[in-house]
């Protein structure tokens, strides 16, 4: 070897090498180089950066679909006496216990801080055994997509490693992936992969129908096309991206979230809107006390820009911002980082500016009748009353109007009616219907 060159052995011998390198190896590629020879064992097995990042979501003997009938035999896990003891939990937990044993035995796992297991039977049995037992160092964890998962159970584990009670220096995890959908990493162009969100139908009103879904779908895309081309942030949490959390939450999800505050950051976020501040509702009068009226901690699901209110370009409780507002106020970013299990680099916005972007997020409740399911313009409680409660906020309609169906534009050019800002997407549907039984008749 003359001197400019570099063997695979030398490059694998430099640590830093090792740690940008083995993050993108899959675990069987990992062993299969280490079998090669003693040297590339004694290089790979001993270092603790080989291991660091562990990705299961694509091993083919993790998944329980691809495993043979149980009568079959051959597969370590089954070897278990299967009997009545045997719980549902335990047989599904089965495949991703045999992996574990593995890499305990060969002095693997202790070196695994960020654990993949993203679309694998993951009962909350197994999150618990990753948090509280010693034989594990994980500290980001993500079970995104994960099967078999009870999450009221998986609550109640999370509500039990973060008691007050709990022994110093534990849960030793500090983030969890669970809410998003599961995404890799774009690995030519080294980057975060950031898909486009499919839209969420409404859950009624006008924007339900076909017609409104593909015009909202191709408004968000053209959105987002524009704000990445700008270079303002890639990370869909800060932009205007509409439902980020598309699947249906369990209403006890707002409180665990809290229980966990500065313990466990999750890729989602607490809805810090007014109607959840107990402070700011007491000095309201008698007249908002029916349309404010106090909620429950909930998680916030829509993500809706860096702008603020399309009125006063903010928000009553504020934006959260890196570096800045307190580490709970941010979201965990997907994919997981590679590099890194800290929380404050998995919460990092990817910007090519020199400051951060402002978050603002809500949960629909406080959204309802303030935000514009086209568009995604929103209005804040301070400068939008917003609709009353069981009566549609204005009753007059504009007699200059020509015929545009049946439904009636208000006078009062601000606001949301039937999931769609009056001013402009309203009156845009409205036209494109007109002559039609209906908007999209």
């Amino acid at each position: 070897m003359d001197g400019t060159s570099a063997s695979l052995f030398d490059l694998l011998n430099t640590s830093l090498v090792l740690h940008q390198l083995a993050p993108y190896l899959s675990l069987p590629a990992k062993l299969a180089l280490a079998a090669t020879c003693k040297a590339y064992r004694d290089v790979l097995m001993d270092a603790p950066e080989t291991f660091r990042y562990l990705d299961l979501s694509n091993v083919k003997r993790a998944r329980l679909g691809d495993l043979p009938p149980i009568d079959l035999g051959g597969v370590s896990w089954r070897a278990e006496r299967m009997d009545e003891n045997l719980t549902e939990d335990e047989f599904y937990c089965g495949p991703l216990r045999g992996i574990f044993t593995i890499l305990q035995r060969r002095g693997i796992l202790k070196h695994v801080y960020t654990l993949i297991l993203d679309g694998l039977s993951c009962p909350a049995d197994l999150v618990q055994e990753i948090m509280t037992e010693d034989r594990f160092n994980v500290r980001m964890l993500s079970i995104r997509q994960a099967t078999h998962l009870n999450e009221r159970k998986l609550m109640q584990v999370l509500k039990y490693v973060c008691r007050p009670t709990r022994s110093h220096g534990t849960p030793r995890v500090k983030a969890l992936y669970v809410f998003g959908k599961a995404e890799s990493y774009d690995l030519g162009a080294g980057v975060r992969d950031k898909k486009e969100p499919e839209h969420q139908p409404a859950s009624g009103g006008v924007m339900s129908s076909e017609g409104a879904q593909i015009g909202a779908e191709w408004n968000q895309k053209s959105q987002s096309a524009l704000y990445t081309a700008l270079n303002l942030c890639e990370d869909r949490w800060y932009q205007p991206s509409g439902r980020v959390v598309r699947k249906a939450l369990a209403s006890e999800w707002g409180a665990t979230i809290k229980d966990c505050t500065d313990i466990i950051a999750f890729d989602a976020v607490l809805c810090r809107g007014p109607r959840h501040d107990m402070e700011t509702l007491a000095g309201q009068t008698a007249d908002t006390a029916v349309n404010d009226r106090w909620l429950d901690a909930a998680v916030a699901t829509v993500a809706l820009g860096p702008s603020g209110c399309v009125k006063c370009s903010d928000s009553t409780e504020g934006a959260a911002v890196f570096d800045e507002s307190p580490p709970s106020q941010l979201p965990l970013l997907s994919p997981p980082p590679l590099h890194s299990s800290a929380v404050r680099y998995a919460q990092m916005p990817s910007v090519k500016a020199s400051s951060y972007p402002p978050l603002f997020a809500r949960c629909e409740d406080c959204l309802r009748g303030r935000w514009c399911e086209r568009c995604f313009k929103w209005w804040d409680e301070k400068c939008y009353a917003g609709p009353q409660v069981g009566v549609m906020r204005s009753t007059e309609v504009r007699e200059d109007t020509l015929q545009l169906g049946t439904l009636p534009i208000p006078n009062d050019t601000s606001g949301v009616q039937w999931g769609l800002c009056v001013e402009q997407c309203l009156v845009s549907e409205m036209m494109s219907g007109s002559g039609s039984f209906g908007m999209w008749g």
